[in-house]
């Protein structure tokens, strides 16, 4: 049987001794599935010597964020590319990140049950003729189209005449009041090239945590929870927001999440794929959805709404989650066909 050659790839220094570190525990699992998992240190100078070391693999799982220390993945991307359209399976895709990892998937699917009615501002032009109407309707959340850490999320709400209150969900910030047009000034980097803002209702239930669905394809490999402080009002007495408190993982049997599972592997996921012209098996290997409680229905059941989809750097997640991802990635290895995307 032929041994499947898997890469990891991180951004770091390729020229410093490989340390596995925190996706040692994957490479690990890999491997005791049979596959020959091997690290791939990605940096922007390296690209070449990178495309060599790909161009020896059947496939190559990706974890590195947006933007990292001021670092965007353009070259990374078109370098996935090329690398895909030689035949290297790529999870996850640069086009599947775009289509489902980008904050404009809220918008996208706003029409399904995990939607709330979204808006987007494409230029600096309307944020500047719509926000002020739209801030009307109650506090609003902003969002740019690609980030990570709370960076570029905003909680805006309208106070007197023409000043708003805006809290940052950076960790770190603090309440400030300013006049909104101060305020959309400080927006316009968020336009840059292809960039965009999303606009998405405050959620009142906020601070009753948010769940972290992890999933391999389309199944649900386990959760994590978190109760979310970013946006909260602050403390009594202070306007910067608390630190929040550690993450807890889960794997995917934990019964209070079953619910939200059910909908996820009996529906949504389909749905989503439908929305997005996505295929199943464009789907990233590993990935996470973010969900916020909304209104309970008439029954007193909790409803869930969409907060973002995480697929460029999927980490940390629960270890039960690492022996299916491993399963998935032979699978795909040994039966399917790597779909050539461009």
């Amino acid at each position: 049987m032929t041994e499947h050659r898997v890469g990891v790839l991180w951004r770091g220094d390729p020229r410093a001794p490989v340390d596995e570190g925190r996706m040692g525990g994957t490479l690990a699992a890999l491997r005791a599935r049979g596959l020959r998992a091997e690290p791939v240190v990605f940096a922007d100078d390296a690209v070449e010597t990178v495309r060599e070391q790909l161009r020896k693999l059947d496939a190559v799982l990706v974890w590195v964020d947006p933007v990292m220390d001021g670092i965007d993945r353009t070259r990374l991307d078109a370098l996935l590319r090329d690398a895909a359209a030689e035949g290297v399976w790529v999870s996850t895709h640069p086009n599947t990140i775009l289509a489902m990892g980008t904050k404009d998937v809220l918008v996208r699917t706003q029409g399904m049950a995990w939607g709330t009615p979204c808006h987007l501002y494409r230029t600096l032009d309307e944020l500047r003729a719509q926000l002020s109407a739209r801030l009307a309707l109650g506090p609003r959340v902003l969002k740019q189209h690609r980030g990570q850490s709370g960076s570029g999320v905003w909680k805006v709400e309208q106070l007197d005449g023409d000043t708003v209150q805006v809290l940052h969900a950076a960790r770190g910030s603090s309440l400030e009041d300013m006049p909104l047009d101060a305020f959309i000034a400080r927006c316009a980097a968020y336009f840059d090239g292809t960039g965009c803002l999303i606009e998405q209702p405050y959620q009142e239930r906020l601070a009753d945590g948010m769940v972290r669905c992890y999933l391999v394809g389309d199944r649900v490999a386990g959760f994590g929870y978190q109760y979310v402080t970013a946006l909260l009002p602050p403390p009594a007495g202070t306007r910067e927001s608390p630190a929040p408190p550690p993450r807890f993982y889960f794997g995917p049997d934990k019964p209070e999440f079953q619910p939200l599972r059910r909908r996820l592997e009996g529906g949504w996921v389909g749905e989503m794929l439908t929305t997005l012209g996505l295929r199943r098996e464009e789907l990233p290997a590993l990935w996470d959805a973010d969900f916020l409680l909304g209104p309970k229905d008439a029954r007193g059941e909790d409803s869930y709404v969409l907060c973002e989809i995480n697929v460029s750097s999927v980490y940390p997640y629960p270890d039960e989650a690492r022996a299916p991802l491993a399963e998935y990635v032979a699978q795909r290895l040994g039966t399917t066909p790597a779909p050539v995307l461009r």
